[in-house]
């Protein structure tokens, strides 16, 4: 028995490729590289500010101090330790949800009615972080302003 080739479909093999490729890892990877960006455009505003690193160290004051700096972040110091533990979460929180959001987008790419919904939801989970933010943590965000 012989076997002719004939026309290779490529397309059965990017679909098992695209299946094995590991959501978890993508959103490691999208999670790292937003959270790279926002630290690196936290330390850019701060040296231009002449205070370098005090945006994560007021923001690891308020989270793991509540008491320490609460009331008046303007006059936090610069924690070196308070700047390691807030870009820890702050790197953790970041691949959490870039775990999600390639959880969803493999979801909306196996069915795309999906997509205007997990659009919305990004839009309104944005909305809502954004008002929780100045409702509650109005001084903080006075603090960083740049």
């Amino acid at each position: 028995m012989t076997i002719h080739p004939g026309p290779t479909d490529s397309a059965p093999a990017e679909r098992q490729l695209s299946e094995r490729s590991d959501p978890y890892l993508e959103g490691i990877v999208a999670g790292t590289i937003g959270a790279a960006i926002i630290a690196v455009w936290f330390l850019i505003m701060d040296t231009i500010k002449g205070q370098p690193l005090y945006t994560p160290s007021v923001l690891g004051t308020v989270l793991f101090r509540p008491g320490g700096g609460l009331l008046s972040p303007e006059n936090v110091s610069v924690s070196f330790e308070m700047v390691l533990v807030y870009t820890w979460v702050h790197w953790l929180v970041f691949c959490v949800l870039g775990g999600a959001a390639s959880l969803l987008l493999r979801a909306a790419e196996r069915k795309p009615d999906l997509g205007f919904g997990i659009l919305l939801l990004f839009v309104v989970f944005e909305f809502g972080f954004l008002v929780v933010a100045m409702l509650f943590a109005e001084a903080i965000l006075r603090a960083i302003a740049w």
